[in-house]
């Protein structure tokens, strides 16, 4: 009785092994089945990668500055899926990298490689940048809050010495405190300024051209802004000249100045209020003054920014076409002059760039690692869109056109 209880354990255990051994072999065949589907999913994804870098003649893993380096796998499958949202994502996690960044997105730029890396999912960012007023009074402050104000002392460290945070004149300088002099005198020739005029900076940074453009050519400057920390550091370095700095939206605006000018500023005023913002400068411009609007400007008319910047770096950001300011302007204004000098701010984000680095051991103390690659990835990516010629900038001035005489500014031919 007892060899037979025994007998019939046995083999219950007997059957329960070899179940268990069937279970395990199966579920081991499955994941080998999932691992060799996930191994063809990432391989066919490569492929794809690869196929869209060889328009701009960029290898993975390849051995020249502007090659791809790739560090995660999971890579491929991610720009396929997120498109340059993607690409700038997951260049901040460290999933990939670049000896020179700058000259990959400059090529990948002149290979048109963003048409090809347009995902469904983002279609809703799209539609809601063509409908909807992104820049509204409420939301101009955004900006302020989420860049411009992340710290003095970042901007400090990568700017020159009179923080000016917008594209140097390069023609004539060899290093960025001169290329950004050079640009206010241009600014100033093409005003025309005279002592005691009374002039409007609309987005005046931290006041270093207000403060500039007093100090040298006597004139009085209310300059506003939407960020708190320039205004706060701005005041404090114009304290002691006839400069007013003020937090305010340029739709508030309704008082009369000799002249006008926008710095770097337009960029953030977005396409569906760019007849406002003429109509604003038109009525806080005498008869006889001028309008100089200096501007980073697309070739293209389109309806939303790059997505990762938009995220990352310059919420509700939109760059302006020539077409979208001259049909905003009509009417309002008279064009005198328009200047383009887009080469020179590749010179000037290259300079930014070497400065934020060569401090960084010191910002490293306050911003993470994460932060660091954001911002090397905009200052590069940004230089590589200016020097494939895919951005503009432009300085253009207008006048209200009544009193028929020519425009003439001293030194400009």
């Amino acid at each position: 009785m007892l060899r037979r209880v025994r007998s019939g354990y046995e083999q219950g255990q007997y059957v329960f092994r070899q179940a268990i051994e069937t279970a395990i072999r199966s579920q081991a065949v499955r994941i080998r089945a999932r691992l060799l589907e996930v191994s063809m999913r990432l391989d066919s994804q490569r492929r794809k990668i690869k196929s869209i870098l060889a328009a701009a003649d960029i290898h993975i893993n390849g051995g020249r500055p502007w090659d791809l380096q790739v560090y995660d796998k999971r890579l491929y499958g991610r720009i396929l899926a997120e498109g340059t949202l993607g690409v700038g994502e997951s260049y901040m996690d460290g999933w990939w990298d670049c000896p020179a960044l700058d000259q990959l997105i400059c090529r990948a730029i002149r290979a048109k490689l963003d048409n090809k890396l347009r995902p469904w999912r983002l279609i809703g960012d799209v539609l809601g940048a063509r409908l909807k007023n992104l820049q509204t009074p409420l939301r101009s402050f955004e900006v302020g809050r989420r860049h411009y104000d992340i710290g003095n002392d970042l901007f400090r460290a990568m700017l020159d010495k009179r923080m000016i945070y917008s594209c140097g004149y390069w023609a004539e300088a060899d290093n960025l405190d001169d290329a950004q002099v050079h640009k206010l005198d241009l600014i100033a020739r093409k005003l025309m300024f005279e002592p005691g005029m009374r002039v409007l900076d609309t987005g005046c940074g931290w006041g270093g051209a207000a403060r500039y453009f007093a100090e040298r050519f006597g004139v009085e400057v209310v300059g506003i802004t939407v960020s708190e920390q320039q205004l706060s550091l701005g005041r404090k370095a114009c304290a002691k000249l006839p400069i007013e700095l003020r937090l305010q939206d340029y739709r508030e605006l309704n008082e009369p100045f000799d002249r006008i000018y926008s710095i770097g500023m337009f960029e953030h005023v977005g396409h569906k209020n760019y007849r406002t913002y003429m109509n604003v400068v038109r009525r806080c411009l005498r008869d006889d003054g001028l309008f100089l609007l200096h501007t980073i400007g697309s070739d293209l008319t389109e309806s939303n920014a790059d997505p990762w910047i938009t995220r990352y770096i310059f919420p509700n950001g939109y760059l302006p076409s020539a077409n979208q300011i001259t049909r905003a302007v009509e009417g309002v204004m008279t064009l005198e002059d328009w200047h383009s000098f887009g080469p020179d701010y590749e010179r000037t984000l290259m300079s930014w760039y070497e400065n934020f680095e060569a401090a960084w051991p010191e910002l490293s103390k306050k911003y993470d690692e994460r932060f660091h690659r954001a911002w090397r990835y905009y200052l590069l990516s940004s230089a590589g869109s200016f020097r494939s010629r895919d951005n503009q900038l432009w300085q253009i001035v207008w006048s209200n056109g009544i009193d028929g005489a020519s425009y003439r500014p001293a030194g400009i031919r």
